[in-house]
């Protein structure tokens, strides 16, 4: 076990993920840039900046919302990277671009420490209850130094590759969510306007090649119209945008991808940006004139 570990990010997925390494039996040193949220930690110390969580730590993870806030974290005045140690390893654990994540790890490396992108994907649930899905780009030998964190925060944990890879599967993770959410919608209404009842719909459909894990995680909110995030549409919005220009670094076409990425921006100019990303079941219910179980 590493003597310490740093947590820079107590949102609503940092803060549990933080919460479980506490109770793994790890010193944390944390920061948040909302203070109240990293003195409301019991069982850490509260840093006053990143530099300072740096200074008092083996391996920094971070989890922040975007590129800009990671960068800013790790590059910024009184950033991880003037605070760093030799032999440190910095774990970004949010969800960026694979280009920067390649750029902050060259940076990391000429300051001596290393740096893995280790995203995630299971939601705030799978936060709360340390079974995340986490996929890590970098070094094999800083994935085997940073893997008993990650075995007490997620429930899969696979090294795919060299840095930036962690970034490149969580951009087709988000590809696969945010469209099977949307052919979930479609088939929802599509079943309860035709007069079958949603929670059957469901039921039936689990049950064959249909199958899969929104209908299980998600189920209660799209049937209750429950959408308090979870993941929020806004964040989810960003990430399809990292996927296409992924796309297009790469030379690959995303035309569905593109559709869902504009359906979640209507959604956020009709304010619901903050909503967990089901509610775009609501977009097809109001394109439909129809709310399902009415």
């Amino acid at each position: 076990m590493a003597d310490t570990v740093g947590f820079i990010g107590l949102g609503i997925m940092g803060k549990p993920m933080a919460e479980n390494l506490i109770e793994a039996g790890y010193d944390l040193v944390v920061y948040n840039r909302t203070r109240e949220k990293a003195e409301d930690l019991d069982g850490a110390t509260v840093a006053e900046s990143p530099k300072e969580v740096a200074e008092n730590s083996d391996i920094i993870i971070t989890m922040l919302p975007d590129s800009p806030q990671v960068e800013e974290m790790l590059l910024g005045e009184a950033g991880v990277l003037e605070g760093v140690g030799e032999g440190a390893v910095i774990v970004d654990m949010s969800t960026i671009s694979p280009v920067i994540t390649e750029e902050l790890s060259e940076k990391a490396a000429e300051k001596g420490a290393s740096m893995l992108d280790a995203p995630v994907s299971g939601g705030d649930v799978g936060a709360v209850e340390g079974t995340l899905a986490i996929m890590v780009g970098g070094g094999e030998e800083d994935f085997e130094r940073a893997l008993p964190l990650f075995e007490v925060m997620g429930g899969a944990v696979t090294h795919v590759g060299p840095s930036g890879t962690g970034q490149v599967v969580k951009a087709a993770n988000q590809i696969v969510v945010a469209l099977t959410i949307e052919a979930v919608s479609e088939a929802l209404v599509l079943g309860s306007k035709g007069g079958v009842a949603p929670d059957k719909i469901l039921d039936v459909l689990g049950g064959g090649l249909a199958g899969n894990k929104v209908m299980e995680v998600k189920r209660e909110k799209l049937l209750e119209h429950s959408f308090d995030p979870g993941f929020r549409i806004e964040l989810h919005h960003k990430d399809l945008g990292i996927a296409l220009a992924a796309g297009r670094e790469y030379g690959v076409t995303l035309p569905v991808t593109a559709v869902v990425d504009q359906m979640l921006e209507t959604l956020k100019m009709r304010g619901r940006g903050d909503l967990d990303h089901s509610a775009i079941l609501t977009l097809i219910e109001e394109s439909s004139a129809h709310e399902i179980g009415s």
